[in-house]
């Protein structure tokens, strides 16, 4: 087929909610054919999902932070293409980052909830680990992810145009845009790139200054968080500053209300109420009373399971609001069965089409029936509490399902830990009750929590590949089959990196592997399989509240969002989406602002960019055991460096602002 040159540059609808009658046209037109699938776009992506994939497992056990691997890998297919002088390399450029982005989104789903069958293996000598366990658990995981997400991709990608930022897609589609072009865009995108991830650089390797600065830096601020509870912090870090630019003034506003909620409110009232009480609702062995606290332990402990129980319950009313959408997807498969392939697709036009509906339910149930056979004579060797671990992983993995794209598209992060933990306590209780308790039960809880997070976790990151291909106009199809390739190597290669470190560092004993959240999962696991219990009252307070802002037109996930993740990583949002709003209103002239909020964006992906592919160097650097950091005992460190942040983090966000000023037109 004849390979026509596309266009560069997105189109001037392609973030706005487009008008009565309008039709939003992609850089890769529709009727014509480009190259996607290629020898080399595959062979390129898994590479980078083998790569990747080590680097991200190592990087989150070893200090307990995942970089999310998609923006760096499209920033390599664009080096590696304009390098070796690759026309038209777009569609392939797409294909590269769809698959190689397997790498971050199975690492998460893994080493959040596995490890833990190693750190209780410390403790329960009789429960065994095995590569099989982890492989297969990450492998049909990821499977229905993908599978469970493709009757979505309409409605998110195409029927939501304009309505979710997609920060990260947004990103992601500006590195491989610009860099197809070549012009301006690109020196913009380049620019900022440099200085972001320079600032993030120095930040995480040299410690020049905090990585974020709280109101505990002044004395007053000390005494406000010992007596009552009460602190503010910020990341100063460019790739949330960017991050929040593109989120938008609007859903950054509603998720800093609910970290409000809980650090200026609910903390300080827990220390009120509480102050003098020892509270262990999962019998997880806190002796502290909340008054012995801080601020941030008052959070993990408790404050944050409100945020779970709201995540929760703004995901079933958002699956009870999209029941619609959820019906039509399953009305098209029934239709799709009668109807020869053929048809199907000859009504289809290419940037839609999709893998046949009647493949997907097919593959499904192999899936499904795949994971019977894994949980039956892998993990619990009986057939009945084998169906039991199915029907939790399809309902749970399919209904929150929606719940992890809604999360990405709105604020680019996934609350994949906060729905696994439900899903642990709910599988506990549910196992428990049927009598398989004990290390037993602690193994085929961990493994249903293994495959239900990685499913929710490629099911997010899926949703920003497809958006990302949406903008550009590669094939759908083309994405979905070779993401399945991906999810396997991926699998293959978290598993044995999985047990290298296990034998290599431990998560147990002195220089462990960090692990936190897996930590965290084996601490929620293990007395409930033991007799203990749930925190049911504070995911009670979290479901009253979502739906008290669902009655009120809140979005409950947006704001419930903000109860779950940290103050610090979300304050920031708001400062960056102030900037937005900032930019995109100072001129009388709408065009003017316009050009300004799409130079803003650019600064703002360049940011982000630059600091995820930071984030590689540095964690390469950790793992070659290179320390550059200046020592915490020094006096710059204890004394200087929180308090000095604010300068340089002033410096780019007025970069930032006057860089987009500048625009006229």
């Amino acid at each position: 087929m004849k390979e026509e040159k596309p266009q560069t540059t997105l189109p001037e609808n392609a973030t706005r909610e487009l008008k009565p009658g309008e039709e939003y046209r992609p850089l890769l037109q529709p009727e014509k054919n480009y190259p996607e699938v290629t020898p080399w776009s595959v062979s390129i992506g898994l590479v980078m999902t083998i790569i990747f994939s080590a680097a991200a497992a190592y990087l989150g056990l070893k200090v307990g932070q995942v970089f999310e691997a998609a923006i760096p890998i499209a920033i390599i297919a664009v080096g590696l293409s304009s390098a070796l002088g690759r026309k038209n390399s777009l569609g392939e450029n797409v294909i590269i980052q769809s698959i190689g982005s397997c790498s971050g989104a199975i690492v998460a789903g893994a080493i959040f909830t596995l490890p833990a069958l190693y750190i209780l293996q410390d403790k329960y000598p009789e429960l065994t680990v095995n590569f099989s366990k982890v492989f297969f658990s990450s492998l049909l995981g990821g499977i229905l992810g993908i599978l469970f997400l493709i009757p979505f991709r309409k409605y998110f990608v195409k029927e939501m145009h304009g309505k979710y930022p997609f920060p990260e897609a947004t990103a992601t589609t500006q590195v491989l845009v610009s860099g197809e072009n070549g012009g301006k865009g690109a020196k913009t995108l380049l620019a900022s790139g440099i200085i972001g991830g320079l600032y993030d650089f120095i930040v995480a390797t040299f410690g020049a200054w905090s990585e974020s600065i709280s109101t505990t830096v002044m004395h007053w601020g000390e005494v406000v968080a010992d007596k009552a509870k009460i602190v503010l912090k910020l990341n100063t870090g460019a790739a949330v500053l960017g991050l929040g630019y593109i989120v938008g003034l609007k859903y950054s506003f509603i998720i800093c209300c609910g970290s409000f909620l809980v650090w200026l409110v609910i903390i300080p009232l827990m220390n009120l109420i509480w102050g003098g009480s020892v509270l262990d609702f999962m019998g997880t062995g806190i002796t502290q009373t909340v008054s012995e606290m801080t601020p941030d332990q008052i959070f993990s402990n408790y404050a944050r399971h409100i945020g779970i129980g709201g995540i929760a319950t703004a995901g079933i009313i958002g699956i009870i609001k999209s029941f619609g959408v959820i019906k039509s997807a399953l009305g098209l498969a029934t239709k799709e069965f009668r109807r020869k392939k053929s048809d199907a697709e000859a009504e289809v036009i290419r940037t839609q089409r999709d893998i046949s509906m009647k493949i997907v339910v097919i593959g499904i149930i192999v899936t499904l029936a795949a994971v019977l056979i894994f949980f039956a004579f892998g993990v619990v060797d009986n057939i009945w509490l084998a169906i039991i671990g199915l029907l939790i992983v399809a309902i749970i993995a399919f209904l929150f399902t929606t719940v992890a794209a809604n999360a990405i598209a709105i604020v680019g992060s996934n609350p994949v830990s906060g729905m696994t933990i439900m899903t642990l306590i709910l599988a506990s209780i549910i196992l428990v009750a049927c009598g398989l308790k004990g290390t037993a039960g602690m193994i085929a809880a961990m493994v249903i929590g293994g495959v239900v997070c990685t499913a929710l976790s490629v099911a997010g990151a899926f949703i920003t590949d497809l958006k990302v291909g949406y903008w550009i106009g590669t094939t759908p199809k083309n994405q979905e089959s070779w993401k399945f390739l991906g999810v396997l190597v991926a699998a293959a290669t978290v598993g044995g990196v999985m047990m290298i470190l296990n034998q290599t560092y431990g998560f147990t004993g002195e220089n462990a592997l960090v692990a936190p959240q897996a930590n965290a999962m084996a601490a929620v696991i293990e007395p409930m399989m033991n007799g203990g219990n749930a925190p049911w009252l504070l995911y009670g307070i979290g479901a009253v509240i979502a739906i008290i802002l669902t009655l009120c037109k809140v979005p409950a996930l947006a704001f419930a969002l903000g109860m779950f993740i940290p103050i610090d990583l979300n304050l920031p949002l708001l400062i960056g989406g102030g900037v937005s709003w900032i930019v995109s209103n100072m001129s009388k002239d709408k065009k003017v602002n316009e050009a300004r909020n799409e130079k803003g964006t650019l600064i703002a992906s360049g940011f982000i960019a630059g600091g995820a592919l930071m984030g590689v160097v540095s964690a390469v650097l950790k793992f070659a055991d290179v320390d550059l950091m200046i020592p915490a005992d020094s006096l710059w460190a204890k004394y200087w460096a929180e308090p000095i942040s604010i300068l340089p983090y002033m410096a780019i966000i007025g970069f930032m602002i006057l860089a987009s000023i500048k625009e006229r037109k």
